[in-house]
């Protein structure tokens, strides 16, 4: 071969070189489809990597994206599907929906028609900045790995009974998810999430629902900085291990504000549970961590159940709940075992100045456990029978029922703002 031969082989292997580490969007195209023209038709006509821009207007049509590419609104326009099937289904990697108003789907529970339905495999979705009403699901997401669902507006069909509406985010058998800053009202349930993996639920605020978070089978992964509030139930977190749960507030929900239900190695931390009807509802929860909770003004504090035991309870307050803890076992559980918690009740004395008190804090007697057990009891409370039966149960060891015990209880609270959520109930 030639040397002019070998020149030119060399250079055309460096010029393929170089497309191939070209950045991908470099021959990108910007799309604009105006008011009166079709959104589906650009996207047909879009190569992967383009941008189809949508100029503000009412698109009344249902939309397929189908290959790698940015759907924008300027000025949030408004795509809506008459109710019909999903107004935008995604079927391809790579896709950015961002700044628009997505509305009207079909209300067919057997096909899931959504707001935005993200078909299997279409990894790295992000959907930012959209508005969804008035649809069944807001947004599904099945089996797509690194999708971004960040600062969207999402409001079910409240002309719907609850049992008949979709969830607003649906995520199901998903990779490192991350839900980021939603806004979700009048669904079924906020955020549903089931047998996915390393996710993370970030600052969402979610009200007026079944359960604000319905979530299962899915560990290694964060709850951080959510509100759900009036809701029938707040965190609803079952069957999962190695959660974070932290900076948390749940306020004035129905049931509960945070549900513990089979898990275990979990931090629960610095979480807000205000006027609900169950503060933490801890059921068959063991190896936890449990600290820093300003746990105040619920029906009951924690409602303890199912040999949940084995958890590190420390560092936290229990304030003016009606009944602190319902819990009925055969045995004690120790609480406060490093840093003792805070009970507003707590009736003992701190003799040597030492923040904690000088004698244990009983959750429970025999009188709470006949209440339980028999809750026509509760006409009788203030009776001067009960309450000497409450009096001499504690005097007597051998009539105690087994309680959650704190050994060192705090004599004040370790939240220094918890007047703030004191007296906060569903309106």
């Amino acid at each position: 071969m030639s040397v002019l031969r070998l020149c030119a082989a060399a250079m055309a292997a460096s010029f393929v070189a170089m497309l191939a580490c070209a950045p991908a969007g470099v021959h990108a195209s910007v799309l604009r489809v105006r008011a009166g023209e079709s959104i589906a038709s650009a996207i047909r006509q879009a190569q992967p990597g383009d941008t189809v821009q949508v100029e503000p207007g009412t698109y009344k049509e249902r939309i397929v994206v189908d290959k790698p590419l940015r759907l924008e609104g300027i000025g949030k326009p408004t795509i809506a599907a008459g109710h019909e099937g999903d107004v935008i289904r995604v079927k391809a990697v790579d896709v950015t929906i961002r700044g628009l108003i997505v509305r009207d789907s079909g209300t067919d529970l057997g096909a899931q028609n959504a707001g935005i339905y993200v078909m299997p495999g279409s990894d790295r979705i992000v959907i930012a900045n959209c508005d969804l009403v008035t649809n069944l699901f807001g947004i599904w997401l099945e089996r797509s790995r690194g999708a971004v669902l960040q600062g969207n507006l999402i409001t079910g069909r409240r002309d719907m009974m609850s049992q008949m509406r979709g969830n607003g985010i649906q995520v199901y058998n998903t990779d490192d998810t991350q839900v980021i800053g939603n806004t979700i009202s009048h669904v079924r349930d906020g955020i549903y999430v089931d047998y996915s993996r390393h996710a993370a639920f970030r600052d969402n605020t979610v009200h007026h629902v079944r359960y604000g978070t319905h979530y299962m089978n899915t560990h290694d992964s964060t709850w951080e900085g959510n509100t759900v509030h009036q809701s029938r139930g707040g965190l609803a977190l079952m069957e999962v291990r190695n959660l974070t749960v932290r900076n948390n507030v749940a306020w004035g929900n129905e049931d509960h504000g945070i549900m513990l239900r089979t898990i275990q190695d979990s931090v629960i931390e610095n979480n807000i549970v205000a006027g609900n009807g169950r503060g933490f509802f801890i059921y068959d929860a063991e190896f936890n961590t449990l600290r820093g909770n300003l746990v105040i003004g619920n029906r009951t504090g924690v409602h303890l159940t199912a040999g949940s035991s084995n958890n590190i309870v420390d560092g936290n307050d229990f304030i003016h709940n009606a009944e602190q803890v319902k819990f009925v076992a055969s045995k004690d559980v120790e609480w406060g075992r490093g840093k003792g918690n805070y009970w507003s009740n707590y009736s003992g004395w701190d003799q040597d100045n030492d923040g904690n008190g000088d004698v244990l804090y009983q959750a429970n007697d025999v009188v709470d456990r006949l209440h339980w057990q028999y809750p026509l009891l509760k006409l009788l409370l203030s009776s001067p029978a009960v309450q000497t039966l409450r009096f001499v149960s504690r005097q007597f060891p051998l009539l105690r029922a087994p309680s959650v015990i704190d050994k060192h209880p705090r004599m004040q609270p370790w939240s220094t703002d918890w007047r703030k959520w004191h007296g906060r109930q569903a309106d």
